[in-house]
Order: structure tokens, then C-alpha cells, then sequence
């Protein structure tokens, strides 16, 4: 389990170096980024867009509100055939938006077809991250690092603490950051549809791999 939820921090990276730097200065895995850009935009800073915002919002919601209801009728069976569900869902999700940036003219202008892949990649992101949050597995929530960083520092020997699950800990950190320079080197250098269409292939491989013995 923790190698994967490892390989999904992985892709958390990918997905906000795709949504920064490809879909307008928007976070589809992060929303406190998206709180922030939001207050920015309510107030006429320029070059930050509302809606984008709150397309965002509106559809990381819908994904946590589908990932309790999956995680109802699903938890109680095999944990693999839960995960393989939401992993199925999660890559055809992200594969859909690869195929509409195919679409997407240049200078990624806010259009409908913007919006649209920003929904979707965040639809994929808040059911991520609502089935991270049923799993409950300690610093590991493949998205958020701020709690992470701060049990670092807080639970650490020179605080006075054991220092618990730091291997853990660090890897979410460094696997966020690399796979957040990975996504910035595809999004400058083959634009937006290859990087989310390798999210998804791996999203959706490391779960089949992770949960071939289960």
C-alpha cells in the first residue's frame, strides 16, 4: 500500500505542473492553492481567473462526493477490486482530458474546452483524494504536504519526539517534488496531452501491479 500511494504522490506532481503551468495558473489536486488564486481573482488581481477557480472546486467536490459513495458499497468487498475500480475511473478521467487538450488552441485561452479539462482532471483528483482519505494510511495522502512537513519538524528527535514514519514522510515530499519537475519538463516540451495520458497509464498500472496478489 505504501508503495503505491507513493507512485500516486508521484502523480500529484504531474497533475499540478500540468494544471499550473498548462491549463491557467490552476490547481486541480490542490484546492487550498485554488482558495488562495480565488481570493487573488475577487479582488482584480490581474492574470488570475475566477472561474477557473471555481470549476476547479466545484469539480474536485464532485469527485470526493463520488469517492464516498464508492467507498460505501465498495469497502466492505476486496480492498483490490475497490482500488481497481477507482484507479479505472481516475485514468479514464485523465485520459478523457488528454484527448479534449488535443483540442485546446494555443496560449490555453480560457474557453469551454479549457474548463472542461481542468473538470475533469479535478473530478479525478477529489476522487482521488476522498479514497486516500478512507484508507487512512499515516503521511500518505499522495496530495497535501503541509501536515506532512510539519511532523516532520514536530515529531522529530531534535523536538523531543520519536521521529515516526519519516522514511515515509520524506518520500511523499520528494516523489510530489520530482514528479512536479517531470510534469514541467512534458507540459514545456510536448505540451499537455502525453503528460495526462501518462498520469493515467500510471495511476492505473501501479494499482493493477500493487494489487496483483491481492
Amino acid at each position: 500500500m505504501v508503495a503505491l500511494l507513493l507512485v500516486l504522490s508521484f502523480t500529484t506532481g504531474l497533475i499540478d505542473a500540468i494544471s499550473v503551468l498548462g491549463l491557467g495558473k490552476v490547481f486541480t489536486a490542490n484546492m487550498t492553492g485554488n482558495i488562495v488564486f480565488l481570493g487573488f481573482a475577487a479582488v482584480g488581481t490581474p492574470d488570475f481567473r475566477a472561474e477557473l477557480y471555481i470549476v476547479a472546486l466545484l469539480a474536485f467536490l464532485l469527485g470526493a462526493l463520488l469517492a464516498g459513495k464508492l467507498g460505501i458499497r465498495l469497502s466492505a468487498g476486496p480492498l483490490a477490486r475497490w482500488l481497481r475500480i477507482v484507479a479505472g475511473l481516475e485514468a479514464g478521467l485523465l485520459w478523457g482530458a488528454a484527448g479534449l487538450s488535443f483540442l485546446l488552441p494555443p496560449g490555453g485561452a480560457t474557453s469551454a474546452l479549457l474548463l472542461a479539462i481542468i473538470a475533469l482532471t479535478a473530478v479525478a483528483m477529489g476522487l482521488r483524494n476522498g479514497t486516500v482519505r478512507q484508507l487512512k494510511v499515516p503521511d500518505l495522502t499522495t496530495t497535501v504536504l503541509t501536515l506532512t512537513l510539519t511532523g516532520l519538524a514536530a515529531d522529530s528527535r531534535a523536538a523531543g519526539g520519536g521521529n515516526p514514519n519519516w522514511g515515509r514522510r520524506l518520500g511523499s515530499v520528494a516523489t510530489i517534488g520530482f514528479g512536479a519537475g517531470i510534469g514541467a519538463l512534458l507540459v514545456i516540451k510536448v505540451g499537455l496531452a502525453i503528460p495526462l495520458a501518462l498520469t493515467g497509464a500510471l495511476i492505473l498500472g501501479a494499482t493493477l501491479l500493487c494489487t496483483r496478489n491481492a
